[in-house]
């Protein structure tokens, strides 16, 4: 029982919203004139839904005759900005900040982007089509499973956003989300561990190399949600260790699943029902928020993927470098190496892009007229369960099977593979 009382403490400690702040504060990071007064008022208050306090009490923040000319009143000095915001997301992003150091600020967006669909959109393809598909595909199989298990997780828990006031929101991408565990700190750790795990004997590079690149990663993932006002400390933490619980599971199968996805007859079948079966499930678990569109889009790009890569296997489209090269070696980059791997890039992303575009243009309105759904508003349109499943799983799994198969033909057609 002493035991359980000291873990308790020490977890409401580490979700205090306080601490978060403090770690802002640290770096610069100020709200609005007079957060300071509304925190005050706010000491006593229970927890708010998803950290977000009502409109009223942020008018009342911002003080009368504060407001600044462009929108709510920032912080005295330092540089001003915006919460960036997700088009989907009701919850106001106008409210504007100040940080006295613009490096950090940059620093940990390029960190919490490391989570987000254009990092994926570029690390994924770049090391299928120019670094290792051996090891691009094992990378994506534990990815759906570390993102599908933290959403999930997330609405099965429900604990809501850390308080603002006293945290400052510098997004709002996610804020219609739960926090527990922290799906950024999840892949944040899970791709470099990864990376480290299934690359390290098959490529040569120093041991050293990789630990230091994967804690460099990680850090910086885990300390940008906290930096943006996303997540606590102890949801950064709980997302860490689930990843690493993931991978201690994952890791030693992943050569089965992808041998299963190569080989069996039935597997692009099987494949693509178990995921339909997870994402309607998925969308049972709690009311409308980004997390169960993003979580249809990533069980699309895992099956999209798998299906490209069984179709490329049985056509005999091989991808994987042969054995007789193996173990690979980064000594072989020259100009025209680099030089034809930013062209596959370039133009594989445009057609990824390009797929994108026409899915999502073909996909909301065929929805919305199957089952009968208004799509004037576009936006309240994807928040109904028979629009966004169809539209994300479809989509993203063109963009998976474009991935791994109708680009890499392409490339082969016009002499680039």
């Amino acid at each position: 029982m002493a035991l359980r009382r000291r873990l308790a403490r020490l977890a409401a400690h580490l979700q205090d919203p306080q601490k978060v702040a403090s770690f802002q504060r640290l770096c610069g990071v100020e709200g609005p004139s007079g957060w300071a007064e509304a925190e005050q008022r706010g000491a006593g208050r229970g927890p708010l839904a998803n950290g977000a306090p009502p409109a009223a009490e942020r008018a009342a923040a911002q003080g009368p005759g504060r407001q600044h000319p462009a929108g709510s009143g920032a912080a005295p000095g330092g540089w001003r900005r915006r919460p960036r915001r997700n088009s989907l997301a009701e919850e106001d992003g106008s409210q504007e900040f100040s940080t006295r150091s613009r490096s950090l600020y940059y620093l940990f967006s390029l960190g919490t982007e490391l989570g987000n669909e254009l990092f994926y959109m570029l690390f994924f393809p770049f090391c299928i089509w120019n670094v290792d598909a051996w090891l691009g595909r094992r990378l994506v199989h534990i990815w759906v499973w570390v993102m599908y298990l933290g959403q999930c997780t997330k609405d099965v828990i429900r604990w809501p956003r850390p308080a603002s006031p006293p945290v400052v929101k510098l997004e709002v991408f996610y804020n219609s989300e739960y926090s527990m565990p922290s799906t950024h700190a999840m892949s944040g750790t899970a791709i470099p561990l990864a990376l480290l795990l299934l690359s390290h004997g098959r490529w040569q590079y120093p041991l050293i190399f990789g630990l230091i690149l994967a804690f460099c990663w990680c850090s910086l993932v885990c300390c940008s949600r906290i930096y943006m006002g996303m997540h606590s400390i102890l949801d950064v933490i709980a997302g860490f260790l689930y990843a690493v619980l993931i991978l201690v599971v994952f890791h030693p199968v992943v050569d089965l699943i992808d041998n299963f996805n190569l080989t069996y007859k039935y597997a692009p079948l099987i494949v693509i029902s178990l995921h339909l079966a997870l994402g309607i499930f998925s969308f049972t678990l709690d009311t409308w928020s980004t997390s169960r569109g993003d979580t249809a889009q990533i069980l699309g790009s895992g099956a999209g993927v798998a299906c490209g890569s069984h179709v490329s296997y049985m056509l005999g489209l091989n991808l994987d470098p042969p054995p007789s090269m193996l173990p690979l070696s980064l000594s072989s980059l020259t100009v025209t190496v680099f030089g034809k791997a930013m062209l596959r890039l370039l133009i594989g992303v445009v057609i990824l892009l390009l797929t994108k575009i026409a899915m999502k243009k073909a996909t909301i309105p065929l929805a919305c007229k199957i089952f009968r759904i208004p799509h004037d508003d576009v936006r309240k349109a994807r928040q109904r369960m028979e629009v966004e499943l169809p539209y994300r799983y479809i989509t993203y799994g063109m963009v998976g099977f474009s991935l791994m198969f109708i680009i890499p033909c392409l490339f082969q057609f016009i002499g680039l593979s």
